[in-house]
C-alpha cells in the first residue's frame, strides 16, 4: 500500500493540492494573496508596491495553453481568474506552496517534500511558479495519461535532472514523504524506514542492478504494480473553478 502512496504523492497529490491552493477545498484566506506578492515599482511615498498580473489571459497565451494542456478555453480563463485572485503578482512562491501542503499534512513536516514538488512545477527554475507552469503541471497530474504522470513522477525523483534516479535521490524524496505523513500510516516492517523502502523499490525496478533507475525502468516497474496503475489512472480532474 505504501507503494501506491508514494506514487500518489508524486503524481496525483499536486493536482489535489492545486484545488486547495485556489480555495476549491476552503484553504484559509491568509495562506494566499496577502503580503506575499513580488515587489517591484515604488509608489509616491517611496514604498514598494506589489507587482500585479494582467487581469485576463492574453489571447496568445490562451491559444498556447489550449494547445499544450487538456483544458478548454473556458476552463483556462476561470483557472487564471482564480490564480491571480489568490496570487495577485501572478507568481506563486515557495513559502506559499509549502503552506498549502501544511493544510494537508498538519501532523507532519511537508516542507521538504513541497520543495521538491515546487521545483518540478517551476520549469524555468526562476524561483516562482507562473500561471503557465502551474496549469501545465495541473494538466498532466490531473488529466494526463499514465505515461505522462509517470514521466512527471520521474522528474520529481530525478533531482539533478541527469536522466537517472539514484538511491540517494530516491532516499531524499522518500525521507521527505515519511516526514510529511508522520504517523498517519502504520508502515509494514520492510518499509518502516526510508532506506528499507528505497531498497525494496530498487529490488523491483533496477533490472540491470547498476544502482540507478532509468526513465524506462522506473515507468515499467511502476506499470508492473497494479496498485500504482489503478491509483494513477483514477479520475483526478479538478473541479472547474466557479465564476465569482
Amino acid at each position: 500500500m505504501i507503494g501506491v502512496l508514494l506514487l500518489l504523492l508524486t503524481a496525483n497529490t499536486p493536482a489535489t493540492t492545486t484545488t486547495l491552493l485556489l480555495k476549491r477545498e476552503g484553504a484559509p484566506s491568509h495562506v494566499m494573496g496577502k503580503n506575499t506578492s513580488k515587489l517591484t515599482n515604488s509608489d509616491k511615498d517611496g514604498r514598494r508596491k506589489p507587482k500585479k498580473a494582467n487581469k485576463k489571459l492574453l489571447p496568445e497565451d490562451l491559444e498556447e495553453l489550449e494547445t499544450k494542456t487538456y483544458f478548454t478555453r473556458k476552463e483556462l480563463r476561470k483557472w487564471y481568474k482564480d490564480f491571480v485572485r489568490d496570487c495577485p503578482s501572478g507568481e506563486l512562491k515557495l513559502d506559499e506552496f509549502q503552506n498549502i501542503y501544511k493544510q494537508f499534512f498538519p501532523n507532519g513536516d511537508p516542507s521538504k517534500f513541497a520543495s521538491f514538488v515546487f521545483n518540478v512545477f517551476d520549469d524555468n527554475r526562476d524561483g516562482h511558479i507562473s500561471f503557465k507552469e502551474f496549469i501545465a503541471a495541473l494538466s498532466i497530474t490531473s488529466r494526463g495519461s499514465l505515461d505522462e504522470k509517470l514521466d512527471w513522477a520521474f522528474s520529481l525523483y530525478d533531482v539533478d535532472k541527469d536522466g537517472f534516479i539514484t538511491k540517494e535521490e530516491m532516499a531524499n524524496i522518500v525521507d521527505a514523504i515519511y516526514s510529511m505523513i508522520g504517523n498517519m500510516l502504520e508502515l509494514p516492517k520492510d518499509e518502516d524506514t526510508p532506506q528499507k523502502r528505497v531498497e525494496k523499490i530498487f529490488s523491483n525496478m533496477d533490472l540491470n542492478f547498476d544502482g540507478k533507475l532509468t526513465r524506462e525502468e522506473f515507468k515499467q516497474g511502476s506499470k508492473n504494480d497494479p496498485w500504482i496503475v489503478q491509483a494513477l489512472t483514477m479520475e483526478m480532474a479538478p473541479e472547474e473553478p466557479k465564476t465569482t
